[in-house]
Parts: structure tokens; sequence; C-alpha cells
């Protein structure tokens, strides 16, 4: 049985842990507002692109387009993965490395046993996670969202995207954490390349009517696909961080009630040893009282 200084020990470390996870709550839920705000204003932009894309689509060739028109056969993919740079978010990344796992391992198992599935992992949990088990890790962003900036989201588009046209890849998948609410993340795998008419927003009847389009609807497409990647990513890494902060804020307040709830049990431990104590003191006293009168 514990003494009462083990107690009042443990305690006084509940307490400051509380202390911690208060605070850390406190820092996520107004890091959070910022990052839904970030992540909300681009949304609209991003839908307009996939719908200015898909209204141009249905008006052109596709297969002039190398990053438009599909392969008949699929030998080689690419996952980009986006995870947090650090832990205490709950089951955050478990969960989004568990879709990039079966995306891996079942919907492309045949294509991973060849060798023919890499990875580009923005976010250090994603990173450390298949680096250790020795995947093909093509480029890894540690540490990316400690300073988030639209050059990096570029950059993976990019990558991806050159990777795609000089014949590395045949189809690349995004596994990202998308914001829905603070208690309900969506997970989600989303095809990137190529990009098909089937996976953009469907055409208004605004957006499908007869226009003219100057210079061509080729040339407007050739400028508009470089910026719908781009912007997917971005869009993407936001919604995750923003995710991610949601997470934390929500594994932070259940630390504390946790912590409040340790905190009653040790109290009331704490009051029964006491007086447990105190009684055993008082029989010593009356034995030995009795003992001298006698």
């Amino acid at each position: 049985m514990p003494t009462l200084k083990d107690i009042r020990v443990r305690i006084k470390g509940v307490k400051s842990t509380q202390q911690v996870t208060k605070a850390m709550k406190m820092v996520a839920a107004a890091k959070l507002r910022r990052s839904q705000e970030r992540a909300v204003m681009a949304r609209p932009y991003a839908a307009k692109l996939k719908d200015m894309l898909g209204s141009l689509s249905s008006k052109v060739d596709t297969s002039l387009n190398p990053l438009l028109s599909g392969r008949s056969e699929v030998n080689k993919v690419l996952v980009i993965l986006i995870t947090s740079d650090r832990g205490l978010c709950g089951a955050f990344n478990t969960n989004i490395i568990k879709v990039a796992y079966k995306t891996i391992h079942e919907d492309f198992a045949d294509i991973h046993s060849k060798g023919g599935v890499s990875l580009i992992c923005a976010g250090s949990r994603g990173f450390d996670f298949f680096r250790k088990r020795d995947y093909k890790i093509v480029k890894g962003y540690p540490a990316v969202f400690q300073n988030l900036d639209f050059s990096t989201a570029k950059e993976i588009a990019d990558t991806a995207s050159g990777m795609y046209l000089r014949g590395e890849v045949d189809r690349v998948i995004v596994a990202y954490n998308e914001f829905k609410s603070v208690l309900a993340p969506n997970l989600k795998a989303e095809q990137l390349l190529p990009i098909s008419p089937e996976t953009t927003t469907k055409t208004t009847k605004e957006s499908s009517s007869d226009y003219i389009y100057e210079p061509s609807p080729s040339a407007i497409i050739d400028v508009l696909v470089p910026k719908h990647l781009n912007t997917q990513i971005w869009r993407m890494m936001l919604e995750s961080n923003a995710a991610e902060q949601a997470a934390r804020m929500s594994a932070m307040d259940s630390a504390t009630e946790n912590a409040k709830d340790l905190l009653r049990v040790l109290n009331i431990s704490y009051n029964r040893a006491r007086q447990a104590a105190i009684t055993t003191e008082l029989s010593e006293i009356v034995a030995g009282a009795e003992a001298l009168s006698n």
C-alpha cells in the first residue's frame, strides 16, 4: 500500500501534467482557429479550378495533355502521405498511416510486391514510419508544418507531375486528413494523377454553356492543370493542418479530464490513508495509556 508521501508526490505530478495539457489545449484551440480559416478559404478557389477544368475537358481531346489522359496499364504508383510533425494528437497520425498502408497493401498489392510503389511523405510522423520499414521514399518533408508555405506544396506537385510525365509512375494517390469537424476528421485517399473528367466537379448549366475561348480550350487547360495540382496539394496540406490541431485540442481536453478524474481518486486514497494513520496512532495512544494505568 502506498504511503502518504507517495500519494502526495503522485498528486503533485498529476497536477503538473494537468496544467501542461490544459495549456496545450488552449494553444491548439488558438492554432485551430487560424488553420481552419485558411483551409475554408482555400476550398472555393480549389473547387472552382476543378470545375473549370472539368468543363474545359469536355470540349477538347484530353489525350493531348498527358496529365489528363490515363494509361491502360498501371505498373507504378506514387503515394503522397500527409501527416503531422509532432505527436500528442490522439490517433490522427495512426489513422492516416493505416489508410496509406491499406492503399499500398490492398489496393496496389500486386504492384507493391514488384517494388512499384513509392512515397512522398509530408510530415515527420509518416516519414519516420515508412523510412524505418524500408519503403521506397522518393522525397521526405519532415518538419514541413513548422513553417507551412505554398512553395512546399508547389514542389510536391512539381515532383509528382514530373515523375508522371517521365513515365516513372502511372498513378498518383494522396492520403490525408480532411478537416470536417473537431470530433470527426475525414480520412481520404484521392487520386491526383491522372486528372480525369470523372474526378472533377460536375459542371453546372452555366459552365456547360457555349463560350468562346481565347486562345483555345486546350491552351487554357495547359495553364490550368499545373495551377490545379498546386492548389489541390496546398488545400490538402491546409486541411490536414486544421485536422491536426482539432485532434490535438481534443486529445489534450481528454487528457485534462482524465487528470481531473485521477486527482479525485488520488485525493480519496490520500484521505483514507490519512484517516487510517490517525486511527492507528489513536489506537496506539489508548493502548499505551491503558498499559500505564495497569
